[in-house]
């Protein structure tokens, strides 16, 4: 009999867990506008999107400073720096983490790109990267490629952050030949 309820737990668990980890809405589709917004920095600026027109823009969302996926993303991005720049790209990264954390996480790491602070979560909404469990939100790890226009030209919803940062490289190359 317990190994009838065991398996009828795993069962339900197997269906309820992949929902309640669902993000909020959809992810803004290729070639739509992204999403505008306007959120401070981990040194307290302002950073919108409007003020990379002309710049190809890697925004990614995760769920945590100072967690071991996220630092390991983090780090990559910050590895890969110099390559963003001959692309004429910039990475921000967003999470519902507060300035504070940002700047500890920034100093701790040394992460020289920008880390946004959706403390409402209303951009990680906007852009299907919110998840809600009630009383627990966070940014789902998604990234976007954002052209020079302003348009979502690439969308990734499924990330390995040991691997993603050359993965938006090859993207970028191959975005960039078109």
């Amino acid at each position: 009999m317990r190994i009838i309820l065991l398996a009828l737990v795993i069962v339900i668990l197997a269906f309820l867990i992949p929902r309640l980890f669902r993000a909020s809405r959809a992810v803004p589709s290729v070639g739509s506008d992204a999403p505008e917004f306007a959120l401070r920095s981990q040194n307290g600026d302002l950073v919108s999107l409007q003020d990379y027109r002309g710049t190809w823009v890697v925004l990614y969302f995760y769920p945590k400073d100072q967690t071991p996926g996220c630092t390991l993303e983090a780090h990559k991005f910050q590895a890969d720096q110099s390559k963003y720049a001959e692309h004429h790209a910039v990475v921000l990264g967003v999470s519902l983490d507060d300035m504070a954390s940002h700047k500890k996480f920034c100093a701790k790491e040394g992460l020289n790109f920008k880390l946004l602070a959706d403390t409402g979560g209303n951009v990680s909404k906007a852009y299907g990267s919110l998840t809600n469990l009630g009383v627990v939100k966070f940014a789902a790890r998604h990234t976007f490629v954002i052209d020079p226009e302003g348009k979502i030209a690439r969308t990734y919803a499924s990330v390995d952050p040991a691997r993603h940062s050359q993965e938006v490289l090859v993207a970028l190359d191959g975005l960039q030949k078109r």
